[in-house]
């Protein structure tokens, strides 16, 4: 007789794994299927392994410009590309021993092999061998992730035209990079390999970098890449291109060519959900999507979808907490989430923000005042050498509704927590502007900035307030 658990979680990601944690937590007897790693895409093909090579690039970035603190390196400073590889493979495995070690202290019974729906309540496992086995659960809770875009008619070969899969297990970096698409992992690639010595060059089809975040954050960072010598083209296409003679040549809108030994394709992601059933119990996606309510239900009773799958919000963070508030509604509880998800971006500057962005609030006919405070201006800054960036508070210029924040600097992805945990309490912007943050810290900048937001920032001159209507572009 096939065993039965109170609940299914299919997919071990950060919100799989996370889900079947409290599950077990809250009593339930649960099982969770992975057809491969522990930790799904954040742990082994994206948030961990990148920031694993990105903490030695930036090491490699701050001892090259130590002599600004007065501090000297004699000899030459380099890097064994092998051995970083092998620092991030050893994160990898521990983090994976992490996972399976708690899902035995809370007595959660790992499948490991692909699950397909068999009907209402039934998953069939099929292991790595061909073996098939089968189980049933009241409730089902689908965490099957994604998987990167690739574009339609473009070269295959996976050695040559590469997604992120592939490209943090290199284990060769090649002399010359392109990058397609400047949203977050393009940019984090470009500023990771640029420091390893590759000649990187990114385009963009939209008009700047991060071009889903605040508009002045992705200017900030062409600045800096430009500085650098990375090649940023926005407002631009990859027509076509041709592989050959062992070098890819693509050719750009506007007519330019690009020679280069690999294209990275970080155009965004698609859902995971092809061959899991889910016509078996009713289930139809949009777009691939499997849409869900602010209670991570389905349209169909007792499945649940959280993380990537759904759409609503493809970052890891996001995929956690909607797998706590599934469970706990599996469970007989109520729970909603609604709350301000952040959003970071590991480059060196960092670059964060949460909540609405300026036009965001424009497109929804919200009347904005904003606030900007330079982080340069601040003691610890200067102390530090961390002078570049700035912090953004955007509030409602009718009432003191904080709308969102948005930062780009060091550190900046420590430091939206505290502007996220003042949108989540629905706290106003005066609010944030009077906490008291500790000093010397970078940190300062937020409360400066929202005090800036009232035309009240003691070391910034006197502004003059302006309302800025819907249709209106200029903030300030």
């Amino acid at each position: 007789m096939a065993e039965h658990y109170h609940i299914a979680v299919i997919g071990a990601g950060p919100g799989g794994y996370v889900a079947a944690l409290k599950a077990a937590q809250m009593g339930a007897t649960t099982a969770v299927v992975e057809k491969h790693h522990l930790g799904g895409t954040c742990l082994n093909y994206g948030c961990i392994p990148s920031k694993a090579l990105l903490a030695s690039a930036e090491l490699l970035h701050r001892i090259r410009g130590c002599a600004s603190l007065g501090v000297s390196v004699n000899g030459t400073v380099g890097f064994d590309w092998s051995a970083i590889q092998k620092r991030k493979d050893k994160v990898l495995m521990k983090l994976r021993g992490g996972v399976k070690g708690l899902f035995g202290a809370r007595g959660v019974t790992l499948y490991s092999g692909k699950a397909v729906l068999d009907g209402p309540g039934k998953i069939n496992v099929t292991d790595e061998k061909g073996g098939i086995s089968s189980f049933t659960a009241d409730t089902v809770i689908l965490a099957s992730g994604s998987v990167p875009a690739r574009i339609p008619g473009w070269p295959t070969d996976p050695n040559v035209i590469c997604t992120s899969d592939e490209a943090l297990h290199w284990k060769e970096l090649p002399k010359r990079l392109l990058i397609v698409g400047g949203g977050v992992i393009g940019c984090e690639f470009a500023c990771m390999m640029h420091e390893y010595g590759v000649q990187v060059t990114v385009v963009e089809m939209l008009d700047s970098l991060l071009p889903e975040m605040e508009t002045a954050l992705g200017q900030a960072l062409s600045g800096v890449f430009a500085k650098r010598g990375i090649k940023i083209h926005t407002g631009t296409r990859v027509e076509n291109l041709q592989v050959g003679g062992g070098q890819v040549e693509a050719a750009l809108s506007g007519g330019q060519t690009v020679q280069v030994d690999k294209v990275l394709v970080a155009t965004g992601r698609r859902p995971a959900t092809q061959d899991l059933g889910l016509e078996t119990v009713g289930l139809q996606t949009d777009r691939g999507f499997i849409r869900v309510n602010d209670r991570m239900e389905t349209p169909v009773k007792n499945y649940y979808c959280i993380g990537d799958a759904n759409g609503r919000c493809l970052l890891a963070h996001a995929a956690s907490a909607q797998g706590e508030t599934a469970v706990e509604n599996a469970l007989g509880h109520t729970r909603q989430q609604t709350l301000p998800v952040p959003s970071a971006v590991y480059t060196f500057p960092e670059i964060a923000s949460v909540g609405l962005t300026a036009k965001q609030a424009q497109q929804q006919g919200i009347p904005i005042r904003v606030g900007e405070f330079p982080i340069g201006h601040l003691g610890k800054a200067m102390a530090v050498g961390e002078e570049f960036g700035f912090v953004r508070v955007i509030r409602h210029f009718d009432n003191e509704t904080l709308l969102g924040v948005h930062l780009v600097g060091h550190n900046a992805t420590e430091i939206i927590e505290s502007a996220a945990a003042m949108l989540s309490l629905k706290a106003g912007a005066r609010e944030l502007a009077a906490m008291i943050f500790a000093h010397p810290t970078l940190s300062e900048a937020v409360k400066e900035a929202a005090e800036d937001a009232f035309g009240s920032a003691l070391h910034l001159p006197p502004r003059k307030v302006m309302r800025m209507a819907a249709e209106t572009e200029e903030i300030h």
